[in-house]
């Protein structure tokens, strides 16, 4: 019998609810003017800076030199930062912790900034349970570029084709596709379940 595929999540998305309107909302009387906000000053690209590196401390002065109007909820995004998240996804908790009961090895390859990465350790459980985490902050690579897959597999001495990756971004899970992993794209935790069973993981139905 062939051994069972080595599960690698992303956590953004698939085990936290994370999007940062939870606190632009917060910061703005409306809707549109929170929307507004993130389109135009605290963008995703700009986030993604983060991701690949960038000091939260030196992105956020650097952003409000360019909107010092805003230097409030500019820096809000750095002090306020775990209010992005909104709580985890218990069914994608309880895969992984059937996973690791059947003794399987799990992994993660996440876009994170380094810092806020290691502030998340003693909040979220989980994290400790991994095998081995790629975080895309200490790497200074970010999803959907195959470079990171490339590296988590010479980091860990894993085939490609050993290992199911899966993730909430469609370009993120095309990507890896093409490195060579087979790969979810995770739109619930019912629906993962359901497609790791299909691949022969030890999992509950």
């Amino acid at each position: 019998m062939s051994e069972p595929l080595i599960p690698v999540f992303d956590l953004g998305g698939v085990f936290v609810d994370w999007n940062p309107m939870y606190l632009f909302r917060k910061l703005f009387d409306t809707e549109e003017e929170a929307q507004w906000f993130m389109d135009e000053i605290c963008t995703p690209a700009w986030n993604l800076e983060f991701d690949a590196g960038e000091i939260y401390a030196e992105g956020v002065a650097k952003l409000i030199t360019r909107f010092p109007r805003y230097w409030r909820e500019i820096q809000a995004f750095d002090l306020r930062w775990k209010e992005t998240f909104n709580g985890f996804f218990q069914g994608t908790i309880d895969i992984h912790n059937e996973l690791i009961e059947q003794e399987l090895p799990t992994f993660a390859i996440t876009n994170f900034s380094w810092e806020k990465w290691v502030s998340c350790l003693s909040e979220w459980p989980f994290l400790e349970k991994f095998d081995g985490v790629v975080v895309s902050g200490l790497e200074g690579l970010v999803k959907p570029d195959a470079r990171i897959y490339k590296l988590f597999c010479d980091r860990y001495g894993l085939a490609p084709d050993s290992c199911v990756f899966i993730d909430d971004s469609e370009p993120n899970v095309v990507s890896a596709r093409k490195f060579g992993m087979h790969a979810i794209h995770h739109t619930s935790p019912e629906q993962t379940r359901k497609e790791l069973i299909a691949l022969g993981l030890p999992l509950k139905s």
